[in-house]
Order: C-alpha cells, then structure tokens, then sequence
C-alpha cells in the first residue's frame, strides 16, 4: 500500500502559527516524520523541507504515483489570538466513497481516545486536496494552535507521538 502524508501548509506560509510564535508546520512535520516510521507501508511525502508546496503540486505528486491514501496533517485555529474553541476535527469530501469515510471515522476516534482532546467530529469540506485526489483523502486538524491548552500540546515531542500513534492505528485497522 502506498501512503501519500502532507504536512499541511510549510515554513513560510503566511498566518499559520500559535499567537506566541510556532509555525503550524513544525507540528505538521514532526508528526508526519514519526508517522512515516510507524506505518508498514510505503510513504510519499507531498511536502517538501524547503519550500513552500502548492496544493496543486501536492495533488499531482499524489495522483501521480498512484496512492491509495492520502493523509493531510494540520493544527487548526479560530482567529489569530487566543482564543476558546479546541478539539480534533477529521474532515472528507462529500464526493469521496464510503471508505474515506471509514477511515476518517476511526483517525477521528483513535485521536480523541489517545490525546483525550474534545471530540468535534468527522466533517466534510471542499478543500482542494481532499476533492482533487484520485484516492481515499482525509484530513486532519489535531487541536487549535489559537487555544493556549492546546497550543501548548501542538509543542510537544510528546503530543505529536501520540497523535502519529494514533493515526497509525487507525490506518492499520482499516487498510493494511
């Protein structure tokens, strides 16, 4: 089976950091590192060190080599300071077939199981890299980088191992 991981956004993508200063791309990529060594699969990573990737080009690299998954890793925010929403979202596209679906339902439910973090949900969406992809694609938004609670969380070596255990589990019980 062949895994396509995103770690959402990159180093200079404009807005995308907690309040006091973490980018949301260092939990994205620290979690999509540890997620790689933990699944028994083969792993493309979409995203790149350097640069910035577009959505365009992360789709394509995607479709291209022909994945079975596609996995997109995020922190969410609400505003740009601190602020009161928190939880772990999981989200798909209306289009996509019963198995994004499933497997969405259980990264939703090995998350909030393994961190403890309010459940808000398996949800749908138009972004463009969950209706763009030829395969199954879910993406994720592992807590709010704008609530300090979580915030704090999305900063530890700790929480991103959880999270990338988690997910891991969740794709070990419903594709490999």
């Amino acid at each position: 089976m062949k895994i396509a991981i995103d770690a959402g956004h990159g180093w200079t993508t404009p807005g995308k950091r907690t309040p006091d200063g973490m980018k949301e791309f260092e939990f994205n990529r620290q979690t999509a590192l540890i997620l790689q060594e933990l699944l028994p699969a083969d792993v493309l990573f979409v995203h790149d060190e350097n640069r910035d990737v577009s959505l365009s080009e992360r789709v394509q690299k995607a479709n291209a080599a022909g994945a079975d998954l596609y996995i997109s890793i995020h922190a969410n925010a609400f505003g740009t300071g601190w602020t009161s929403p928190h939880g772990i979202e999981t989200y798909i596209h209306s289009s996509r077939p019963a198995k994004a679906l499933a497997i969405a339902k259980m990264v939703q439910h090995e998350l909030v199981l393994a961190t403890g973090r309010r459940d808000r949900g398996v949800k749908t969406a138009d972004f463009y890299v969950l209706r763009k992809t030829k395969m199954p694609a879910i993406l994720i938004e592992a807590g709010f980088m704008t609530n300090q609670a979580e915030a704090n969380l999305l900063k530890t070596n700790a929480y991103r191992q959880t999270c990338a255990k988690a997910i891991a589990a969740a794709i070990q019980k419903t594709c490999l």
